[in-house]
C-alpha cells in the first residue's frame, strides 16, 4: 500500500502533493562539529539548504528555524540524521509469519546480535525482501541510547520540534526511526482545520442530498398514489358501467323470453276477430299475465266456447259465471276466459327448402 501511495503520488505536480502531505519532504538535520548542516530530502533526492552553527541557533528563543527557513519549510517535519557510524546494522533472516510484529521480535534478538543490551539502545529495522522460501530478509538497525541522548543534548532548544531519527547512508537517510515515542513531535496540520470543515460541508452536503432524495422519493410515491387512486376511480366507474350494461342486457334477454314465451297482442286480437261470431260485441279484451279475459254481449254467447277452442294462441276457454240477459240489446252478456299457449318451437326447413332459401340468398 506504501509503494502504491507513493507511485500515484508521483504523478501529482510537486505543490499538490505538498499540500495533502503526500511529498514525504524531511528536513534533515545533520551535526556535523560545531555547525549543523540542514539538508531538504525529497522523493530520494537531496539538497542542502544551509549550515549554521550550533552555537547560534542554541542561543535563541522559540524556534530559531522557523525565522531561519521561512513559512514554506519551517512546518516541515525535522529529523535528526545520525552519522552511519553511530549505529550497528545486521542482516537476519526470520520466518513470514513474524511480519506483523517485526519490531518486537527484532527487541528479541538484540541481545544475540550486537554487543549491546536491549535496554542501552535505541532500534530499528528494514524489510530488505520476501524470499521464496517463506522468509523475511530484514536489517536491524541499533544505536546506543548515550549516542542520541549526547546528540539531542547539542540541539538544545531543536530537541522537542523532532519529528524523528535516522541513521545515515552515504547523503541519503536509511528510512528507520529511531526516536522514543515520548520524544517525537506530533506536528499539526495546518490544514487541518479547513479539512475539518470541508469534512463537515460534505457531511452537510450529504444529509441535504439524503433529504431532498427522499423527498423526491415522497412526492414521487405521492404522485403514483394519486394516479392509482384515479385509475382506480376510473376502473370502477367503467365495471359499474359494465354491470349497468350486464343488467340491461339481461333485462333485455328476459323480457325477450317473455315475449316470445306467449302469443303476441296483435296476433291474438286477429285471431279473436276471426274466430268470433258477427252477432258478438266485446265490451273489453284484457291480457292479464297468461290469461285472456273477454267482457262482451252476444246472442250466442253458450256457443262461444266451442268457437273459441282449438286456437294455437290459447286453450281452456271457458265462461266465467252466467250469463246476464241485456233487455236493450236482447242479448247475453258473458265474461270469458282462457289461457295463453306458448307458441310452437320453430323447425328446422327441410333439406331441399334450405337449399332453395341458400340459393337465393
Amino acid at each position: 500500500m506504501a509503494w502504491w501511495r507513493a507511485a500515484l503520488a508521483a504523478w501529482l505536480p510537486p505543490r499538490v502533493r505538498e499540500l495533502f502531505g503526500l511529498s514525504g519532504r524531511r528536513l534533515l538535520l545533520q551535526p556535523q562539529g560545531d555547525d549543523l548542516r540542514l539538508v531538504l530530502h525529497e522523493a530520494r533526492e537531496t539538497r542542502e539548504l544551509a549550515q549554521v552553527p550550533l552555537a547560534e541557533l542554541a542561543g535563541r528563543a522559540g524556534d530559531p528555524l522557523a525565522t531561519l527557513l521561512g513559512d514554506r519549510l519551517a512546518g516541515t517535519p525535522r529529523w535528526l540524521l545520525l552519522p552511519a557510524q553511530a549505529g550497528l546494522r545486521r542482516r537476519m533472516l526470520l520466518p513470514e509469519a513474524a511480519a506483523d510484529r517485526l519490531h518486537d521480535v527484532l527487541g528479541f534478538e538484540i541481545d544475540r546480535q550486537t554487543p549491546f543490551a536491549a535496554g542501552d539502545v535505541r532500534h530499528g529495522h528494514r524489510l530488505l525482501g520476501r524470499r521464496g522460501d517463506g522468509q523475511l530478509e530484514v536489517e536491524l538497525v541499533v544505536v546506543p541510547r548515550a549516542t542520541i541522548e549526547a546528540e539531542l543534548a547539542a540541539l538544545g532548544t531543536l530537541a522537542p520540534t523532532l519529528a524523528g531519527i535516522d541513521l545515515a547512508e552515504g547523503d541519503r537517510p536509511l528510512g528507520v526511526d529511531l526516536i522514543d515515542a515520548e520524544r517525537r513531535r506530533r506536528r499539526e496540520d495546518p490544514q487541518r482545520r479547513l479539512q475539518w470543515l470541508l469534512a463537515a460541508i460534505a457531511v452537510l452536503l450529504t444529509v441535504a442530498g439524503l433529504w431532498q432524495m427522499r423527498e423526491n422519493r415522497a412526492a414521487a410515491a405521492d404522485a403514483l398514489q394519486a394516479k392509482v387512486e384515479a385509475e382506480a376511480i376510473r376502473a370502477r366507474a367503467a365495471s359499474a358501467q359494465r354491470q349497468q350494461l350486464a343488467d340491461l342486457r339481461e333485462g333485455m334477454a328476459f323480457l325477450q323470453a317473455q315475449r316470445a314465451a306467449r302469443p303476441t297482442t296483435v296476433a291474438v286480437l286477429d285471431e279473436l276477430s276471426r274466430r268470433l261470431p258477427d252477432s258478438t260485441s266485446l265490451e273489453k279484451a284484457a291480457i292479464e299475465g297468461n290469461r285472456i279475459l273477454l267482457i262482451g254481449l252476444s246472442t250466442e254467447a253458450s256457443a262461444l266456447v266451442g268457437q273459441l277452442e282449438g286456437s294455437p294462441l290459447w286453450h281452456s276457454p271457458a265462461l266465467a259465471g252466467a250469463l246476464q240477459n241485456d233487455p236493450r240489446t236482447r242479448s247475453d252478456r258473458f265474461t270469458l276466459t282462457a289461457e295463453l299457449a306458448p307458441p310452437p318451437a320453430p323447425t328446422a326447413p327441410p333439406p331441399q327448402e334450405a337449399a332453395r332459401v341458400d340459393d337465393a340468398r
